[in-house]
């Protein structure tokens, strides 16, 4: 079994995503082998908001946003794991200066290097930035 850390992108691009990234297929696949990811304290809230955008903007229904939660309740209690300790904010703040990316961009990078993990993104300045730091990329 392989681990990874799971950036929200790739998670929402397979309910708001008509045409699904390949890389989050790959993803799905993963998990049908297996494996596992982990996610840091703020997935959850960064993927409830990019459903609460999908919504507003009128791009899912409340009643696709429904299937897909309990579809992710199911993923949830089966193949992803919350990474629980708390990264301080100098550490986040100075990836995120270094690399030139938000603050939560900086928790997925400096997550998956606590961990020593691969990370799973569709963000490209996060694939940028993790390959810089020497993380290595889910493909």
């Amino acid at each position: 079994m392989k681990r990874f850390v799971l950036d929200a992108s790739v998670a929402l691009a397979w309910f708001i995503d008509p045409s699904v990234a390949p890389l989050a297929k790959r993803v799905q696949e993963h998990f049908l082998h297996g494996d596992r990811a982990v996610v840091p304290y703020l997935w959850r809230s960064e993927v409830a908001n990019g459903f609460l955008v999908a919504q507003r903007r009128v791009v899912i229904t409340s009643i696709q946003a429904g299937e897909a939660f309990a579809q992710l309740d199911i993923l949830l209690a089966q193949s992803i794991e919350t990474f629980t300790q708390e990264l301080s904010i100098p550490r986040i703040v100075a990836a995120a200066q270094h690399f030139e990316l938000t603050a939560y961009d900086a928790t997925y990078l400096e997550t998956a290097r606590e961990l020593r993990l691969p990370l799973a993104t569709l963000d490209r300045r996060l694939s940028t930035a993790a390959e810089k730091a020497g993380i290595s990329l889910v493909s």
